[in-house]
This record gives C-alpha cells, structure tokens and sequence, in this order.
C-alpha cells in the first residue's frame, strides 16, 4: 500500500517531505529542520525535471538528498553565525547579568571568603570580591560566570 502511494506520487514525494519538515520546523523550532526542509524541496524539483532520466534512481535521489541536506545546513550554519554578529541598538537585551554593571545595593548577605549576596529588585544575586560586612554599599563591575563582581563604593 505504502509503496503503491510513494509510487503514485513520483516526484512530488520529496516535496511532500520538504513541506512536513518545514511544518515540523514551525512545530518544534530548532532551526534545523528547515534546512533539511529545504534540501528535500530541492531534491523534488531536481526529481520533476530528471524523472525520466535512467540514471535517476531512488539511490540516486537519496544521495543528492543527503548531499543537499549537508550543504544547506552547512550554509544555514554560517548565515546564522553572520547574523549573530550584526550590530544592534540593544546589544545586553537578553544579557540580564550584564545589564547590572555599573549599580549600586547593599550587601543582603557578607561577602566571606570572597562570596556573598546582594538584592537587586527582587531578585538575589551571588557576588565575589573583598570580604564585607552586611549593610556595606557596593558597586557591581564586572561579571564572571554568572557572579556579579563588586567593589565597596
């Protein structure tokens, strides 16, 4: 029955995989399943002109499927990796920890043995630096490995 049907659709069966992929893209959003997607759609369109051909087998088709998948995602790779270099007006918009640099709290907890906490809005943040007592203003400037790094003001 299965063969029957795959054989009925001929070339439009690579299609057909190239747009449940892209519908598994939007369903499970990962990326990758879009440049799969996309090879299985190029993998159609090669099938629709060369179907006739003798050489075009169904290894054939799979092979050029699987090339087509390896260099699209290797192509998608490196567009998304040039993208993530772009300049932008908010350059610490998903950087939360990043974004505290340069504020001022007092210390909820003392820094002993180069480790305390501080409150920021509602928030408790794990601090390193000199050893303080609680109460103590202090400045975050830096961060290290998700520890916000102060100095007394």
């Amino acid at each position: 029955m299965l063969q029957h049907v795959i054989s009925e659709l001929g070339p439009w069966n690579w299609m057909l995989l190239g747009f449940v992929l892209l519908a598994a893209e939007i369903l499970l959003p990962g990326v990758f399943l879009l440049w799969i997607g996309i090879a299985a759609i190029l993998t159609g369109a090669l099938s629709l002109q060369l179907w006739d051909a003798a050489f075009w087998s169904w290894q054939v088709q799979v092979l050029v499927f699987l090339a087509l998948s390896l260099i699209s995602a290797y192509l998608g790779k490196r567009l998304m990796d040039s993208r993530r270099n772009e300049e932008t007006d908010q350059p610490l918009l998903n950087r939360r920890a990043e974004q505290l640099v340069g504020r001022t709290a007092r210390l909820e907890t003392a820094i002993d043995n180069g480790f305390g906490r501080i409150r920021l809005d509602d928030t408790l943040w794990r601090v390193s630096g000199p050893d303080l007592p609680v109460g103590t203003q202090v400045r975050i400037v830096a961060v290290r490995n998700g520890t916000l790094e102060v100095e007394t003001v």
